[in-house]
């Protein structure tokens, strides 16, 4: 051993770390690693001779895989002088993968890209991370993730793309991990939408419902807004559900949820309280008009006896009397009775 204690003295060189020769050649740095030696020297930069380093003077009996994260290093006679692809001298001359690169495996020629919807934002990853929920990354060897913009979501982790909140709900923020319902009295009318607009008048929304909705017959309501409407009040009308109750007029009434007031039949009937009644008119024509009817009724049971009477009497008259032909039978008259003479 020499005076370091490292190899024979009769090499011509020293390893990694040591002066190659005696002589002072030009160096020439092909890998600026820190190697820590087995003895606790200080880490100094690998040093290579540019004429006289060859394979052969390196121990390849201590190669070894590189680790998972880095990659083989060809471009180095620290691996390349390895008999395996994937083997280098030591672990530190394996080359670190990059960001949105990842290597699970040892020994191994080339980092694999991050597939979509997955990164990795370090060098030397054994693995890449999924997006969170709220971003989304649809390139292979991402670095990073997108945010969600606002009226996008993306409820699931790795995804490759946001999706737009749909109709009645909204997100007002990025990196929304899903849309919200819009509130009571307000609505989204279109799809990706960042915020709700209030239910115009004579239209109202409950917190379960997605879009706004008409009022119905009889109720209205004149407020932006608003969550449910009111029905129209005693002695009012309501003819749209967007106006204000209009009063009923004096000839006319209009219960609770009247969409027009209602009028009696003119000249038959008029209005006596909440309901029409019997005018002195019409009183008159249905007395009138009673008998009449009961007239006519009298003098259709008579004619009906009459006829009943006469069907009767031809029914009788055979009875009562048969009628002869006229004429003579043996020089007597056809009604004579036959008389015995005697033979």
């Amino acid at each position: 051993m020499d005076r370091w204690g490292l190899f024979p003295a009769t090499a011509a060189v020293c390893f990694i770390g040591m002066v190659l020769s005696q002589t002072t050649p030009t160096p020439a740095v092909m890998n600026t690693t820190l190697l820590q030696s087995t003895t606790g020297l200080t880490p100094t930069p690998v040093i290579l001779s540019s004429t006289t380093l060859g394979c052969n003077e390196f121990n390849v009996s201590t190669c070894e895989s590189c680790a998972p994260g880095s990659q083989y290093d060809n471009n180095t006679l620290l691996c390349t002088c390895c008999s395996d692809p994937g083997l280098c001298i030591f672990p530190g001359a394996c080359l670190p993968c990059k960001k949105g690169f990842y290597q699970s495996l040892s020994g191994q020629q080339e980092c694999l890209p991050c597939s979509r919807g997955f990164y990795t934002n370090f060098t030397g990853s054994p693995l890449c991370h999924p997006c969170p929920a709220g971003s989304f990354n649809n390139n292979t060897g991402g670095e990073s993730c997108t945010s969600c913009s606002p009226g996008f979501f993306a409820a699931k982790q790795s995804s490759t793309s946001c999706l737009p909140c749909a109709l009645g709900n909204f997100c007002n923020s990025s990196s929304c991990t899903q849309c919200q319902l819009c509130p009571a009295g307000a609505e989204a009318l279109q799809t990706a939408a960042k915020a709700c607009t209030p239910c115009r008048p004579g239209m109202h929304k409950t917190p379960r419902q997605t879009l706004c909705q008409i009022c119905n017959s009889g109720f209205y309501q004149i407020l932006w807004g608003q969550e449910s409407c009111d029905i129209c009040p005693e002695n009012h009308y309501c003819p749209s559900p967007d106006v204000n109750p209009i009063l009923c007029p004096n000839d006319a009434f209009c219960p609770k949820g009247s969409t027009a007031p209602g009028y009696c039949m003119e000249t038959f009937f008029r209005k006596a309280g909440e309901s029409c009644e019997l005018a002195p008119v019409t009183i008159a024509l249905l007395v009138i008009g009673g008998g009449v009817a009961l007239l006519f009724i009298i003098l259709l049971i008579l004619r009906r006896r009459r006829e009943a009477d006469g069907e009767l009497t031809v029914a009788r008259a055979p009875l009562l009397h048969k009628e002869r032909p006229q004429g003579r039978y043996y020089g007597l008259p056809c009604d004579t009775e036959p008389v015995y003479a005697g033979w």
